[in-house]
């Protein structure tokens, strides 16, 4: 009896966990179900000391989420003077390998937007690909979109706003890149601060961050942060996958006011379809944390 009551006070005697604590934990224990490895940056944006990171410094394959950073660029070039994105180009299916200047060609059975296949050999305005880029994640746009800019431009801009270590090298499918280990990377906190500075109208002037916030909210795929929300709940974010890796890193915006950026990655999954599912859980712990503050 005395053991039993001396464990009783031992437990009621410890400090109950702070909210921070509890999701850290509930998180963590979250991760430790998916068969994977798994990346997590979160930020309350009206109160800084309120977010988590796990393995956030981990690097992991880009995916899509790369064409976030091409997204700025171009706002940044247009600012410049440098382009203008009402202006057309005309749409060719054709790019050069950062290996060796070889050809290749986008497939439209690789692609995610079919609809733009349509348009080759014809003029598309830079905002009408920009939007296909992020919303349906096109890769034939991103690739014209990233000749245009520059690949080592976007990742310079991405080192202006703190972002230390993505790198955006090349466009979508080149192969012989691919091959030699020449990759689009980034870390969820690096992509954190990208999503954040958008947030914060810190990655251009102000109306140029509300374009993107705009577009970003158009997401066409939402199996991810957006998923397990309820329809009220507005998400700007993108989404990147490749065999094994799945990606959302977005920016939160709850009824209340309240906002938060949010980035899940994740790679070397053995069931992409439930570890999608997972991350999706893990997306509503953080939106239930939120909710569940008192002011």
């Amino acid at each position: 009896m005395l053991f039993v009551l001396l464990c009783y006070c031992i437990t009621a005697c410890q400090p109950k966990p702070t909210p921070k604590e509890a999701l850290e934990t509930k998180v963590r224990t979250q991760i430790d179900t998916i068969e994977g490895d798994v990346a997590v940056a979160f930020l309350n944006l009206s109160d800084p000391a309120d977010s988590l990171h796990i393995n956030a410094n981990q690097e992991f394959h880009a995916a899509s989420t790369m064409k976030v950073p091409v997204m700025i660029e171009l706002f940044k070039q247009q600012a410049s003077g440098k382009i203008n994105l009402n202006d057309s180009i005309l749409l060719v299916n054709e790019f050069k390998s950062i290996v060796d200047g070889s050809p290749y060609s986008m497939d439209i059975a690789d692609d995610s937007d079919d609809v733009i296949y349509d348009k080759i050999n014809t003029n598309v305005a830079l905002k009408d690909l920009m939007y296909s880029m992020i919303t349906v994640s096109s890769n034939l746009a991103t690739n014209v979109l990233i000749e245009l800019v520059d690949a080592k431009k976007v990742t310079a801009t991405m080192r202006d706003l703190g972002a230390d270590t993505i790198e955006v090298l090349r466009g979508v499918e080149d192969i012989k890149a691919y091959e030699l280990g020449l990759s689009n990377s980034t870390t969820a906190k690096d992509l954190l601060v990208i999503m954040e500075a958008i947030a914060m109208n810190k990655a251009g002037n102000e109306t140029d961050c509300q374009d993107m916030l705009r577009i970003l909210k158009d997401q066409q795929f939402n199996d991810m942060i957006p998923a397990k929300l309820p329809i009220d709940v507005e998400v700007a974010h993108k989404t990147g996958s490749i065999t094994g890796v799945h990606h959302d890193a977005g920016i939160v915006y709850l009824p209340n006011g309240k906002s938060y950026v949010l980035v899940l990655l994740s790679k070397n999954l053995k069931d992409f379809d439930k570890g999608t599912k997972q991350l999706a859980d893990i997306s509503k712990t953080f939106y239930d944390h939120m909710m569940n503050q008192k002011h």
